[in-house]
């Protein structure tokens, strides 16, 4: 960690051990946007980047004021420390090699998560937060339009991947702190739709506004098929606020034409993101490829998983730095490191978050007052189809994962919320109407109904 990397590690790290529950969240959120990994300490040759050593400022942080014991726990939470639990456990059964890799992303995963669970309890801290990232990621904007005007990228004096803009066409890819410009764009696409959220409840239009043009800005200068296609997922995913109350139908159409697909293709029905990704850039053939090469050697990794060196002859090129084949899939990342039970309690995961976030949402229905959090909700939810979509062609292998931890941890919370305030309410009228139904002459005392 150099000088540079110092100061700004300071200047996160004081106000998210001594701010308020508020000012820890923006600060959480600052590191993502300004102190890329390579600015990193080695620890008994643990790789312990910026981020990470903010990860142990915040332990502190909540234990020490008490903020981690209050967290309202929810099967989300448990499901959640389930799949990193068994996906490292397997990993450190079955491998000899990575080890330290594995284990740091299940320790980020964790302390990430259940900071932001402990910190983030209400919906109008969402909403605060949303405007308050607006402001601080101004400075990010600018060096952004830097990186992409000039060719250089500013965060080199922080030891970023390149120093130097790649094109694709007659455009520049720009990554600015990140590791990957697809991973940029990730963070634009991400966020869109919380903001769209704002704008439709009117809770805060101006900063609604500049919020989309921000993202809608770190997306564009990303240059990466894979953002564009997660921003029209997550437009698409508003357009079905309409049909909200009858989802399922969405939902049973979209399987058929799956399963329809799957037989009438010649090819296998994964080949469609190549298809896609003609329309959106990229490179659609290598994600549909590796699902190919994947199903192929599924008798290889499917019970614990394989050594991804084994991926090596899946492709006529290999990653320069582990000579492995790029595994741009989530999914199968799960499923390589622990093997197919490990990928089906992530998609478990995700299927209990989208299911929490219906039940708050038609248990919301009937109060006028709470429109503003189930419209967020659907935003979150909107967010949820963002990531799934984009983990088809990506793994968050950077500081990108924290914003997914975020937004995980916000639909723990506000759902969960939500879902108390109804079962509170829903006992209330219970137990009036057992005082009414006990109790002679009651009809004369309406309120007790």
């Amino acid at each position: 960690m150099n000088a540079l990397g110092s100061v700004i590690f300071t200047v996160i790290a004081a106000p998210l051990l001594l701010g308020n529950r508020r000012i820890a969240l923006l600060a959480m959120m600052a590191s993502v946007l300004y102190l890329p990994q390579q600015q990193a300490i080695e620890i008994v040759s643990v790789n312990m980047t910026g981020i990470r050593l903010l990860e142990l400022v915040a332990l502190v942080r909540i234990v020490s004021r008490g903020e981690l014991s209050a967290i309202a726990w929810n099967k989300l939470d448990s499901l959640f420390l389930c799949v990193y639990g068994y996906t490292l456990s397997v990993f450190l059964l079955r491998s000899d090699s990575g080890q330290l890799e594995v284990i740091g992303g299940a320790v980020d995963a964790t302390l990430c998560y259940f900071t932001f669970r402990a910190l983030l309890r209400e919906q109008d801290e969402v909403e605060w937060f949303l405007r308050a990232l607006v402001v601080i990621i101004v400075p990010f904007l600018i060096l952004l339009s830097i990186e992409s005007t000039t060719g250089v990228n500013p965060f080199s004096a922080l030891g970023t991947w390149h120093s130097w803009v790649e094109l694709r066409g007659d455009r520049p890819r720009v990554m600015g702190s990140f590791r990957n410009p697809s991973l940029l764009g990730t963070l634009g696409a991400a966020f869109m739709p919380l903001y769209i959220a704002q704008l439709v409840s009117g809770t805060a239009k101006k900063s609604a506004v500049l919020g989309l043009l921000a993202c809608t800005y770190v997306v564009y200068v990303a240059n990466s098929g894979g953002p564009l296609g997660a921003v029209a997922v997550g437009i698409l995913g508003w357009l079905c606020w309409v049909m909200r109350q009858r989802m399922y139908l969405l939902r049973g159409l979209l399987l058929t034409t799956v399963c329809l697909l799957a037989v009438a293709m010649n090819a296998p029905v994964w080949s469609l993101i190549e298809r896609v990704s003609s329309l959106s850039g990229g490179s659609g053939w290598h994600r549909a490829h590796l699902l190919t090469m994947a199903y192929r050697d599924i008798d290889l990794w499917w019970q614990a998983g394989m050594p991804v060196s084994q991926t090596r002859d899946w492709f006529p090129y290999v990653l320069g730095l582990t000579d492995t084949a790029d595994i741009t899939n989530t999914f199968l990342d799960f499923g390589l490191k622990a093997g197919l039970p490990a990928a089906v309690l992530f998609i478990c995961l995700l299927s209990l978050a989208y299911s929490r976030l219906g039940q708050a949402i038609k248990a919301s229905e009937s109060l006028t007052s709470q429109r503003p959090a189930r419209l967020m909700l659907w935003g979150l939810g909107c967010t949820l189809t963002v990531h799934v979509a984009n983990w088809f062609s990506i793994t968050y292998f950077d500081q990108i994962a924290v914003v997914w931890y975020f937004q995980l941890a916000a639909i723990s919370t506000l759902s969960h919320r939500l879902l108390a305030v109804d079962a509170s309410s829903t006992d209330a009228r219970k137990v009036r109407n057992r005082i009414a139904t006990q109790l002679p002459g009651t009809s004369r005392y309406p309120e007790l109904r």
